[in-house]
């Protein structure tokens, strides 16, 4: 039986800590790492929800994406609803790993995977790679096997992404010819001047705000823009960190079994007319 000691090890391997930014908040969060690792849940959001399903499936390990203290803290106690979840895993000897901007700018990571749920085939490349290393970086770009409208390109990724209450928002011509594509898994507003950049034809990312976006858009010759949701673009990705992970333990003679969180954690949980809320 593993331990979460070789579990994080497996882990921290496929996504470097020290790829990630400064500012973030990587690795083991809580856990014994001599406590041994039957299950390991993968979700976007280290949430109660989530918990509460990693409980029901008996998991010894959760790996989220996003941390759950970004910043520092003083205090776990259980009046807030981080310190509710830290202590619910601690009773339950239920470990937390976090694997952020590392696994944002991993060779395969985040976008990778986002790039593949919407169609995007052969090679990809960093839409901004690393400095120390080309193949890594943040977003990626990729081509389409045979040309597609905008609206089609638009109804495809729809369909190979998660369902959420606000869908894709679309900017430009509808029936502009889509080839190449960039994509950046989570908030991509700092990205879009790089997404000009490359030439391609469609940016496809989340959280864009909309005074950048307005901007944008009034330029001439530049992308079309496709915004979905936060949690929707990162989730892609927690099938294929699973899969490494079994793949690379079992290269060791060891075994887990893993499960990918199906619970939906997007902030937002309906859209309405003015009219549905008189």
């Amino acid at each position: 039986m593993p331990t979460l000691a070789d579990v994080v090890r497996e882990l921290e391997s496929t996504y470097d800590p020290r790829w990630a930014e400064s500012w973030d908040a990587v690795g083991l969060v809580c856990g014994d790492p001599s406590s041994e690792v039957r299950r390991v849940l993968f979700a976007v959001d280290p949430v109660a929800a989530v918990a509460e399903e990693a409980l029901r499936w008996d998991a010894d390990l959760i790996v989220t994406h996003h941390p759950l203290y970004l910043r520092g803290t003083t205090s776990v106690a259980a009046t807030t609803f981080k310190g509710r979840l830290v202590h619910t895993l601690i009773k339950n000897d239920v470990g937390l790993f976090t694997a952020h901007t590392n696994a944002d700018v991993a060779d395969p990571g985040v976008s990778d995977a986002l790039a593949r749920a919407v169609g995007l085939t052969g090679p990809l490349t960093p839409l901004l790679p690393s400095a120390d290393d080309p193949r890594r970086g943040l977003g990626r770009v990729g081509s389409l096997p045979a040309p597609l409208s905008l609206r089609e390109f638009a109804r495809r990724a729809a369909r190979g992404l998660p369902g959420t209450a606000g869908g894709l928002r679309v900017a430009g011509d509808l029936d502009c010819e889509v080839r190449r594509v960039a994509v950046s898994g989570g908030s991509g507003d700092s990205l879009l001047g790089t997404a000009r950049a490359a030439g391609v034809d469609v940016f496809l990312t989340a959280d864009l705000r909309h005074h950048p976006a307005s901007e944008f858009m009034e330029a001439p010759d530049g992308p079309a823009l496709i915004d979905a949701a936060h949690w929707a673009t990162e989730w892609p990705w927690l099938a294929e960190a699973a899969r490494r992970l079994t793949s690379g333990l079992a290269g060791k003679g060891i075994t887990v079994e893993t499960r990918v969180s199906e619970t939906v954690t997007d902030a937002w949980k309906t859209t309405a007319e003015c009219e549905d809320l008189k």
